[in-house]
């Protein structure tokens, strides 16, 4: 007599890879924090092309010879250092950490914001995972796994809307303060 409610008798084989290699479990161990690493490289590439700007705009003004031509340049020099920085973090460049941990040591200083900002990313630079991720190795085991993708959360989505909300926000109010003056 057949039970209509019994379990199914039937072998169903199991779906999620049990057998990943060495290289793939590694990945996918060290995603988040190979992304967050990134995002760093993000920051530091629109840290750089700010002071670039702000360099190049501050030139424009320096003509009669003052010493605004000397900060010019060293803006223009600084925003150069920033923006290979963000090459380094975005391609998990091994050689990023020495630079990386000098500014981003010197940016402790800038109470509060710079040393929350600057300890998140020295722990990142510096933890378990960041010495592994930022290994000369793990460039290896990133070309053998190009497949594996980080998969974002609806929190990162919040938080990424929020933070663009911020810089549209933050940008009317500049525009509305030289629109003013």
């Amino acid at each position: 007599m057949n039970n209509p409610y019994a379990a199914p008798q039937a072998e169903v084989a199991d779906l999620t890879p049990t057998d990943v290699g060495p290289q793939e479990a590694q990945r996918r161990a060290l995603i988040r924090h190979e992304v967050q690493l990134k995002s760093v490289g993000a920051l530091y590439y629109l840290g750089g092309a700010m002071t670039v700007l702000s360099g190049l705009a501050l030139l424009g003004q320096s003509f009669d010879g003052s010493y605004l031509a000397l900060v010019a340049v060293g803006l223009l020099l600084l925003g150069l250092l920033y923006l290979t920085l963000g090459y380094g973090f975005r391609r998990l460049k091994s050689w990023v950490r020495i630079p990386g941990g000098i500014i981003t040591a010197l940016g402790l200083l800038s109470f509060p914001v710079g040393t929350l900002i600057g300890g998140w990313i020295l722990y990142l630079m510096f933890g378990e995972k960041g010495q592994q991720v930022l290994a000369p190795e793990y460039q290896d085991v990133i070309a053998a796994t190009p497949h594996i993708k980080f998969q974002r959360s609806i929190g990162d989505w919040i938080a990424l809307g929020i933070v663009v909300l911020l810089v549209v926000g933050f940008a009317a109010l500049i525009a509305l303060a030289l629109s003013r003056s």
